[in-house]
């Protein structure tokens, strides 16, 4: 069985800086904070200064691990409990979760539920019921 530790310390931060970044991009850009709608964008950009802020976003989620060693002298542990093939396909049903939803945790349950967006609120309960059926499952039906 997988073990899951409680980090509220750096999972708050986390949350922290993920709510500022929303506000910031809200605030200087006026857009939305989704990182699948920023990487679509990226990989099809409207005009240069729309991709350039797409690209800035996607390097700086890139660096962290960077950030993280400069900070502590080490690189941040990933532990990864789950099979390639069981990643491949959570990452197949997220994207067409994601096509689907017109967005992504980030969008919907960040940015979305913050302006109160009706659609946002269903989707991200959508995501949480989800994701609670399939972790069940998984942990205590099937036994991965």
């Amino acid at each position: 069985m997988i073990e899951t530790e409680f980090t509220p310390i750096a999972s708050a931060a986390g949350g922290a800086l993920i709510g500022l970044a929303s506000v910031l991009l809200m605030w200087v850009r006026g857009n939305v904070f989704g990182a699948t709608g920023i990487l679509a964008g990226f990989l099809q950009p409207g005009s240069s200064t729309d991709w350039a802020w797409r690209a800035a976003v996607i390097a700086g989620m890139m660096t962290g691990p960077l950030v993280y060693l400069v900070a502590t002298g080490g690189f941040p542990a990933i532990e990864v409990p789950v099979s390639t093939l069981s990643m491949i396909v959570g990452g197949i049903i997220v994207g067409v979760g994601v096509t689907y939803g017109s967005g992504c945790t980030s969008g919907h349950g960040v940015c979305g539920m913050a302006r109160f967006s009706p659609r946002s609120i269903v989707a991200t309960l959508t995501f949480m019921a989800g994701t609670t059926i399939v972790v069940f499952l998984t942990r205590h039906v099937i036994g991965l």
